[in-house]
């Protein structure tokens, strides 16, 4: 599926003239999860990526290095029954072992070499969504975690405006074409 991505994105830049620089990826459940894989094999296509309900597999976490900093976005519920907050390290779900999202975040806080946390309460729309932003990573990269307090796996739709802060994530890492 990484190879799939990589030549679906060199086929329309090449054919559509789209950005070689500004490539971004963000999915739900699955999607996220092809998201951390993405960003674990190719931080050097995408410019950031933004997985919502997303998990990272422990084969994953255990096997795979990052290569290079990498912005990153995670949404994620904390009574998410699918992708569970906590994780699921004994495969109980069936989907396979997978890590906490907090452990999850904290290790691309650490590969991206990220220097302090701004955290924020967003407006309340119906469940509270806790705003941890990690900055100050190499060449500007930053990792975002939106903690829906009480949200299960959804895209978080009802919760804050998905597409405007992921518009605002992206956007943060838009660079001039060379």
């Amino acid at each position: 599926d990484v190879g799939f991505a990589c030549r679906l994105v060199r086929y329309l830049q090449k054919a559509y003239g789209f950005s070689r620089e500004n490539i971004f990826a963000t999915g739900h459940s699955n999607g996220g999860e092809m998201c951390y894989l993405l960003a674990y094999k190719r931080p050097d296509l995408f410019a950031a990526v933004a997985p919502v309900s997303g998990l990272t597999m422990e084969w994953m976490y255990r096997s795979l290095k990052a290569k290079c900093p990498v912005s990153l976005f995670e949404i994620h519920g904390t009574k998410d029954k699918t992708s569970a907050w906590e994780g699921d390290p004994t495969n109980e779900g069936g989907w396979g072992a997978y890590i906490a999202v907090p452990q999850a975040i904290g290790y691309w806080v650490a590969v991206n070499r990220c220097t302090h946390c701004e955290r924020e309460e967003l407006p309340l729309m119906r469940n509270k969504v806790i705003a941890h932003r990690y900055l100050g990573g190499t060449n500007g990269s930053e990792v975002w975690l939106y903690e829906v307090v009480g949200g299960g796996h959804s895209w978080a739709d009802k919760d804050l405006d998905v597409g405007e802060h992921l518009w605002k994530f992206f956007a943060r890492h838009i660079t001039s074409e060379r």
